[in-house]
């Protein structure tokens, strides 16, 4: 037990600067961009999709939660909502960056969600505009982003950073801590064979978890992954259902809960789908 609370703590010092160095590059990014990435969303008419893809894989404090606002009063569809989603990366982007994954690798997992993320939505607004068309409605816009208490509008970037780094260097802590004793307790290949060697099983809890409005089911996801518990399927298939605290958000200011759940169900699906292509023909990343 002190070596595995001893590992834990180690490893999490280490990772400790890079995340406080790539959460303050966040930070600024998005304090100077914030603004400017929302009203290109609000006149990205049928592009909706492909841009709400590629800005949707920058791991903005908000963003996802600023698209769900944004449909709410119907100013970007439902199919760049469905991409903003499916390519939202939340906390594996600061991870990743962390613990020192290969470039390669990064931008290949980005770019697959941002790819996936288009085409569901190009998909979806093909097809409801094919059967009917949207009703503008008037909604004051707002970001909820204080949903984080990160007080992201705040030009605190220097503050946010470190409130960011502190939280999910504490769910990194837990998270490590649970899966070393597991690890240790059960044997990685045993937990992974579980998991692994069924490439329906995987992608179907993955993609579960990925639902859970809040950034643990990210880092979670990640670092399965990174223990070799996950393969890159499923961790895909998580990662693509998660979409940080948009959801959440998107029950809170949209009124029809019927549209709600089927929202969260073609998340649900399309990471499920992929996570299974993925495992099934072997995809490395």
């Amino acid at each position: 037990m002190f070596d595995i609370l001893s590992d834990t703590l180690l490893d999490g010092l280490k990772l400790l600067p890079f995340l406080f160095i790539t959460y303050l590059v966040m930070e600024y990014i998005e304090h100077k961009t914030s603004q400017r990435t929302e009203q290109v969303m609000k006149k990205s008419g049928k592009w909706g999709p492909v841009l709400g893809g590629m800005l949707g894989i920058m791991p903005q404090c908000g963003f996802s939660t600023a698209a769900s606002n944004l449909y709410a009063g119907r100013i970007i569809t439902l199919g760049t909502l469905i991409a903003v989603f499916l390519s939202t990366s939340d906390e594996m982007l600061p991870i990743l960056v962390s613990e020192q994954v290969n470039p390669v690798t990064i931008i290949r997992i980005l770019v697959l969600k941002a790819v996936i993320g288009i085409i569901a939505g190009l998909l979806i607004d093909f097809l409801i505009r094919s059967r009917r068309g949207y009703k503008k409605e008037e909604l004051r816009i707002e970001h909820l982003c204080d949903h984080q208490h990160c007080h992201c509008g705040e030009g605190k970037i220097m503050k946010s950073a470190l409130s960011h780094t502190l939280q999910i260097f504490i769910f990194i802590i837990i998270i490590t801590f649970v899966l070393n004793f597991a690890i240790g307790f059960a044997g990685e290949e045993q937990m992974a064979a579980v998991i692994s060697n069924k490439p329906v099983l995987g992608p179907v809890i993955s993609s579960l978890i990925g639902l859970i409005p809040n950034c643990a089911s990210s880092v979670v996801l990640t670092q399965l992954y990174l223990e070799g518990v996950l393969g890159a399927g499923a961790m895909i298939a998580g990662l693509l259902s998660g979409s940080g605290i948009g959801l959440l958000v998107l029950y809170r200011v949209n009124d029809n809960i019927k549209e709600n759940v089927k929202i969260t169900l073609v998340l649900y699906i399309v990471g499920l789908v992929f996570g299974i292509l993925i495992e099934g023909i072997g995809v490395m990343l």
